[in-house]
C-alpha cells in the first residue's frame, strides 16, 4: 500500500526522483497515466492488470466506457526507473498534469499520484472538513 507525501522537481528532461519508498513499492516496471482531477496515476503492475480487467468488464456499448478506456489506457504509458531512481514522464502525460517544476508524489492506497504542486495544493484544501466528513458518513467510510 502506497502512502506519503514527497516533493520533488521534475528536470528538463522531463524526469522526476521517485522516492525508495515508493520505488520498493513499485518495482523496476510499472504503468503511469492521466488520473482524474489534473494529476497522473503511478500503478505497479499487478494493480495495473486489476485496472486493465475492470475496464475490460465494462460494455464498450456504453459511451462513458469507451471515454473512460481512452482516457485511463490510450494515455498510458509503461514507466520504468533508471539507476538513480528517476522516471521518464512522456510529453502527453507532463502537459495533462501541468508537470513543469515542483511536483508532488503523493502514496494513495493503491497507486502513487503525481501533481504539480500548485495543483496538489488547491485540490487537496481542508477548508470544508465537516462537509467532507459528511460526505464520507454517506460513502461508509466510518473511524
Amino acid at each position: 500500500m502506497f502512502k506519503g507525501e514527497f516533493n520533488h522537481t521534475i528536470d528538463p528532461k522531463g524526469r522526476i526522483i521517485v522516492p525508495m519508498k515508493l520505488r520498493d513499492e513499485l518495482g523496476e516496471n510499472f504503468v503511469i497515466t492521466k488520473g482524474l482531477d489534473g494529476c497522473l496515476w503511478m500503478f505497479d503492475n499487478d494493480q495495473w492488470e486489476k485496472v486493465e480487467n475492470e475496464i475490460r468488464e465494462m460494455p464498450f456499448t456504453l459511451k462513458e466506457a469507451r471515454v473512460i478506456s481512452r482516457f485511463i489506457i490510450a494515455g498510458a504509458s509503461d514507466g520504468e526507473m533508471d539507476k538513480q531512481g528517476r522516471v521518464l514522464i512522456a510529453p502527453n502525460l507532463r502537459e495533462y498534469a501541468g508537470l513543469d517544476k515542483d511536483v508532488v508524489l503523493a502514496g494513495v492506497g493503491s497507486r502513487v499520484e503525481i501533481w504539480s504542486k500548485d495543483r496538489y495544493e488547491a485540490a487537496s484544501s481542508f477548508e470544508d472538513m465537516d462537509a467532507m466528513a459528511e460526505k464520507l458518513i454517506d460513502l461508509g467510510f466510518r473511524l
